[in-house]
């Protein structure tokens, strides 16, 4: 029997990894995370696991949950917000706080979910929070393991491929900024929970490695497989990237936490490929084709309408 600690475990990759984990009769699980409604959807979904409602920027007591615990996934991560203060708070000032914990309870193996962006061309908040919080692993001398994943969907998806099937199936016109041409890489989370699953049986000591979609594709090609998977009936439009972001920029005058941000689009169209590394050899798991898992993530009579709200 392990017992595992999951931090963030009412977020996208969080609840998919429980769903999973779960089955098995060999874990203890425990969950961690601050947001109320996602974590009434957690124990809705997953009543049988153990689970802490807490704020890991601040010291109340949770770190007590850290004693017996084999594993700690440390998956709590700020994406969207337009203070900086968020991603602060919650990507370094948490992670600080969480491993200072993982350091009292001798805890001897920790997988940290950073990001693909650590390599980006980005310059935002989140791009340069997450880099910080990576650097933050090497300084307390846990053994890690760190997955860098490149965008995710999957069950639960509020925001990426999950806001925008629903844009898809609710208005009549999605628009695409400039000619839609720019490669994506979406990882299935469900392979990615495949892989953090096969990290906890068997440890990739202190490596690191960049989990990327095995497919390529057009932005615009994705968004007309994603129309058919999730039957959209919107009409896909090309407008200029200037007036995207003029529109997302207005949008987020009447919203203080908007699903998509001129940040997020600056981030979307810059010419970016990921590295693509044998994954599925590496942690003996079987990958899952992108067209399957949009089926998967959208036709599941279980989860596919089970929507996060933070």
């Amino acid at each position: 029997m392990k017992n595992i600690l999951i931090t963030g475990s009412a977020g996208l990759v969080g609840q998919n990894l429980v769903t999973r984990l779960k089955k098995r009769n060999d874990l203890k699980i425990i969950g961690i995370d601050k947001h109320k409604e996602n974590n009434k959807i957690f124990i809705n979904t997953h009543p049988e696991i153990n689970f802490v409602e807490a704020d890991l920027s601040e010291l109340s007591g949770w770190e007590k949950h850290f004693e017996d615990i084999d594993t700690v996934i440390i998956n709590h991560a700020q994406i969207s917000s337009l203070n900086k203060k968020d991603f602060v708070d919650n990507n370094v000032i948490a992670t600080k706080n969480v491993l200072e914990a993982c350091k009292k309870y001798s805890i001897n193996h920790v997988i940290l979910i950073s990001s693909s962006v650590v390599f980006s061309e980005a310059n935002d908040f989140y791009t340069n929070t997450k880099t910080e919080q990576e650097k933050l692993i090497d300084k307390y001398g846990i053994p890690f393991t760190v997955l860098r994943p490149t965008l995710m969907f999957g069950w639960f998806d509020r925001k990426h491929l999950g806001w925008l099937s629903r844009f898809l199936k609710r208005s009549l016109i999605f628009p695409i900024p400039g000619d839609g041409k720019y490669i994506r890489q979406p990882l299935y989370v469900g392979d990615f929970c495949k892989i953090i699953e096969s990290c906890i049986f068997n440890k990739k000591v202190n490596m690191r490695f960049n989990i990327s979609g095995l497919e390529k594709i057009y932005y615009i090609d994705l968004i007309k497989m994603l129309k058919s998977a999730s039957k959209g009936r919107s009409h896909i439009l090309k407008i200029p990237y200037t007036l995207f972001w003029i529109l997302l920029k207005v949008y987020s005058l009447f919203s203080s936490n908007p699903p998509f941000t001129t940040s997020q689009l600056e981030a979307l169209v810059i010419p970016e490929e990921f590295e693509i590394i044998d994954w599925p050899s590496i942690f003996n798991i079987n990958s899952t084709s992108l067209k399957a898992a949009l089926n998967e993530t959208f036709n599941d009579e279980k989860y596919s309408n089970i929507v996060l709200k933070f």
